[in-house]
């Protein structure tokens, strides 16, 4: 691979650590703006619907203007946009009677940037002219992890040593990211991800192949079993072992974080010696004993060291079920990273939610939600199964 597209790779990684800042930093802020500007909790956990809410939108409605305005505008407006809402962040809220409508003005104006940076970044990166792209997928998607980590990380360093008063100039620092990630995006190469003179497939095109579905419902399980044990772990963590909520988000999301990134880097640098659906295989009934495991383990301690397993477990299936489709379904284009990208953020949305609401069936009680939650895995295995045997039908005809 040329100098010139290893420099395109490494902006996509800086794009996904974008996203991660956009998805992780304002949560930190969620009781200092509750005492800051007298919002009840109840509906500052708002701002985190309506952020994935309007990703969900953004994934589908991209399939409509990506294409026509070039990968690479969608790019810089994507990281701009991205930029803007953090900086408005420290603008809005004081230009408003009630200061919750101008965080939430904020949060729409980003999580626009993070819904079009989660549609843009993976094709971009796959169109590259890499040697192993299942491996470059995977170490790309684990930058999302890895700034999962930084920010909760730095911000908390910057909050201890700076004091949470100066958290809007944090935000700017944030910021600063995006700006210059867009920069970069003005002068790397970007390579078409549909050949020369050919065209993507259409919505109504993609809908008609088994294949599509297949890999929609892997997508929406590899979401499920993701965020079904990442949403929960510190209340995990705190519920177990008993201890305070900051020490359950170092010792479960943490922890969890970690653990995915390591899984996906490990990939990106060990995957040309190793089958990625064999990987993937594996790396789904692991994911099934971890759920089992944090159900069912009577010492709380083993629960948790099964949100580190089921972190390891899941880091595969998200990058790798976009390098299975893009292998699968020639000339996809931006329809089929878009909607795969859609599929995924359902599961991410419906997995914690049912894990939650049938813990609350229960009494409270999250490993009676985590044990019916380990139907994601088990999905997961079932789909890649139904994939193989569609090629194989397919390669036999």
């Amino acid at each position: 691979m040329s100098l010139d597209y290893k420099k395109t790779i490494y902006a996509c990684f800086t794009g996904y650590i974008v996203q991660a800042v956009v998805n992780n930093f304002v949560p930190l802020l969620f009781l200092m703006f509750q005492n800051s500007y007298g919002i009840p909790l109840q509906k500052i956990t708002l701002l985190v619907t309506f952020n994935f809410g309007l990703q969900l939108v953004i994934d589908l409605c991209s399939i409509g203007f990506v294409d026509r305005i070039g990968y690479r505008a969608s790019m810089i407006i994507a990281h701009a946009v991205a930029a803007s809402g953090l900086i408005l962040l420290t603008v809005l809220p004081e230009r408003f009677s009630d200061p919750f409508i101008g965080l939430l003005l904020a949060v729409i104006i980003y999580a626009a940037g993070g819904g079009l940076l989660e549609v843009l970044v993976s094709p971009v990166a796959e169109a590259c002219p890499t040697d192993n792209k299942e491996s470059a997928m995977s170490l790309l998607h684990s930058f999302y992890c890895w700034g999962h980590v930084g920010v909760v990380l730095l911000s908390t360093l910057f909050f201890a040593a700076a004091g949470m008063r100066n958290w809007k100039l944090l935000a700017l620092l944030w910021a600063a990211v995006p700006i210059y990630n867009a920069c970069v995006f003005t002068k790397v190469p970007i390579a078409p991800l549909v050949e020369e003179g050919g065209r993507g497939l259409s919505v109504k095109e993609l809908f008609s192949m088994k294949i599509f579905w297949v890999l929609m419902l892997m997508m929406v399980c590899a979401g499920a079993s993701e965020q079904g044990v990442s949403q929960w772990a510190s209340a995990l963590a705190e519920q177990g072992l008993g201890i305070s909520k900051t020490v359950g988000d170092l010792a479960g999301p943490m922890t969890f974080a970690v653990c995915m990134g390591a899984a996906r880097t490990f990939y990106g640098k060990k995957g040309e010696s190793i089958h990625l659906e064999t990987f993937m295989m594996g790396s789904s009934m692991v994911c099934m004993a971890a759920y089992l495991a944090i159900a069912l383990m009577p010492v709380p301690a083993l629960g948790l060291a099964g949100c580190g397993l089921c972190g390891l477990s899941v880091g595969i299936m998200w990058p790798g079920t976009f390098s299975m489709a893009a292998g699968s379904v020639r000339r996809g284009g931006t329809a089929l990273f878009a909607l795969l990208a859609l599929a995924g953020d359902v599961g991410c949305s419906a997995g914690p939610t049912l894990v939650g609401m049938l813990s609350g069936n229960r009494g409270d009680d999250l490993r009676a939600g985590i044990l019916i939650g380990t139907a994601f895995p088990i999905l997961m295995i079932v789909s890649q199964a139904l994939k193989r045997m569609i090629i194989k039908n397919k390669e036999g005809s």
